[in-house]
């Protein structure tokens, strides 16, 4: 069974897969191989994810995961960037679990997150040209 919770730091490591995984599969029609391992290395490692894990606040909630049989399936976070804004910063799904609902059930997870911290609206900036994403978050009532 397939449980999405707050992440803690057993979490981080799952995290740093899915996240560089779902980069990989979703950008590598669109971005140098090299840059998409720069950007993996720049944010997906473990020191800073774990630190994004512990240290959380109105500004990033911290990261959501789904989890199943132990391991990290999804991963995703977000936090608000205005009084009344907030904002999906970061959601990937193992891309061989795609299309089951793990990605609508982060974003739930999210999105309940911050409308208790008074979020009214909510956004999220995708790389142009992201297939994946634009249609994922265009059926779950996002406007371009």
């Amino acid at each position: 069974m397939m449980e999405v919770v707050r992440a803690t730091p057993d979490h981080v490591e799952g995290i740093c897969r899915v996240c560089a995984d779902g980069w990989r599969a979703t950008y590598a029609d669109m971005c140098s191989p090299e840059y998409i391992e720069r950007i993996i290395g720049e944010f997906y490692n473990e020191e800073r994810v774990l630190k994004e894990v512990t240290e959380t606040g109105r500004d990033w909630g911290g990261y959501f995961v789904a989890v199943e049989d132990g391991k990290v399936v999804g991963a995703g976070g977000g936090g608000m960037i205005g009084e009344r804004s907030g904002e999906v910063f970061v959601l990937y799904v193992a891309p061989d679990r795609r299309n089951e609902g793990i990605g609508t059930r982060l974003l739930d997870a999210i999105t309940r997150q911050q409308k208790a911290f008074g979020a009214a609206e909510q956004w999220v900036s995708v790389f142009k040209g992201n297939q994946k994403g634009i249609p994922f978050y265009e059926a779950r009532g996002f406007v371009f």
